[in-house]
């Protein structure tokens, strides 16, 4: 009796060319270069596995400390045990969020890590904070077919205050603070104030604004 093994071999066809569409969008959505591509490029699956973490995560009481980092260390990149997101956390991936210390993360955070997004020590983002890597083309007839991303990058003690944006591109400069509200398109320097939208430097921090009383 002769077997007909097209439909394994079919089978098995189509596993290695997901496997190899799933390898091509992950050197591509890690890499530290902007990219463009179709939206639908960047498979499904690795949103709903960061969803089904997530909702893992905010079912779970506060005092379940060990698992919620068990789940966290699954879903980052990189995951610190300082690294603290707040309720209402939101991301895409979470595999290209990479904590490198100490990371303060108020209520309903939201990074679009379609590109890496690395978040350096001693870090305070505020509420409502949205660091979005991931962009669309700009003329009409294109938008729905091109996303676009590049990276963010927020270095050593960056504070982003209340309802900062950071968007695709950006390098945010050790010590730095934002405004609240703030729209970051442009990088900023270390050892700054900066504010508004466009967010712009205001000026340098300096020993006059350290607390008399407070001994560091």
């Amino acid at each position: 009796m002769q077997y007909n093994n097209n439909y394994k071999e079919t089978t098995m066809s189509e596993i290695q060319n997901t496997q190899n569409n799933m390898d091509k969008a992950l050197a591509r959505i890690t890499s530290m270069e902007p990219y463009h591509c179709n939206p639908f490029d960047n498979p499904p699956e690795l949103r709903r596995r960061a969803e089904r973490l997530l909702k893992e995560i905010e079912s779970l009481n506060e005092d379940e400390v060990a698992k919620k980092e068990k789940i966290m260390e699954e879903l980052f990149g990189t995951y610190n045990k300082l690294a603290f997101p707040g309720l209402g956390f939101k991301c895409d991936f979470g595999l290209n969020i990479h904590f490198h210390g100490l990371a303060v993360i108020n209520y309903n955070v939201v990074m679009l890590d379609t590109s890496p997004i690395n978040i350096g020590h001693g870090a305070f983002i505020g509420p409502g904070v949205c660091l979005a890597c991931a962009g669309h083309a700009i003329y009409p007839s294109q938008r729905s077919n091109v996303l676009t991303s590049a990276p963010i990058t927020l270095e050593e003690d960056v504070w982003l205050g209340a309802n900062v944006t950071v968007l695709g591109g950006v390098t945010i400069g050790k010590g730095s603070v934002i405004g609240a509200g703030s729209v970051v398109t442009k990088d900023i320097p270390a050892g700054v104030i900066a504010v508004g939208n466009p967010c712009k430097v205001k000026r340098k921090i300096t020993d006059k604004d350290m607390f008399d009383d407070i001994q560091i």
